[in-house]
């Protein structure tokens, strides 16, 4: 299994990976809008997403945004998306998507890798926990929806 860095060229394997991390979330099934969604943020570097490839084939893939923290006054990234296809599950790739979002943190200077889950997403909270991620408990994250 290897991972790297997605560009624009690696659009077309990450479409169905990402259509299916949607799904997972309990959202339609949207190829175009997911290609479409890929191409702005691959062709405007506005995240980093990295892709794991096993057998030749697009297995899993995590995308990082940018932000800042105002009260450290340093970069820190969200770590929005993480998606491992099932028939790769349990073959390591979550960890090496994990290992080089935390080296592109390292690399950046970033003062933290944050992300959020599913109170019902145990699978991945242990995977999460096991790398030393804590989960936040002097904060509370709200959120207002617009749409």
């Amino acid at each position: 299994m290897k991972v790297f860095r997605a560009r624009l060229s690696d659009l077309e394997g990450l479409v169905e990976l990402f259509n299916a991390y949607r799904m997972f979330y309990h959202q339609k099934s949207d190829p175009v809008g997911a290609r479409q969604y890929l191409e702005k943020r691959l062709s405007h570097d506005e995240s980093v997403i990295f892709v794991a490839i096993h057998d030749d084939e697009y297995a899993g893939f995590t995308q990082l945004y940018p932000s800042f923290s105002s009260v450290y006054m340093e970069r820190i990234w969200k770590l929005n998306d993480l998606y491992v296809s099932k028939k790769v599950r349990r073959l390591g790739a979550g960890q090496l998507l994990l290992d080089a979002a935390k080296e592109h943190a390292v690399q950046t200077s970033a003062k933290s890798l944050i992300l959020e889950t599913d109170r019902d997403n145990v699978q991945a909270q242990a995977l999460y926990e096991r790398n030393g991620y804590v989960m936040e408990e002097t904060v509370y994250h709200y959120t207002l929806k617009l749409k």
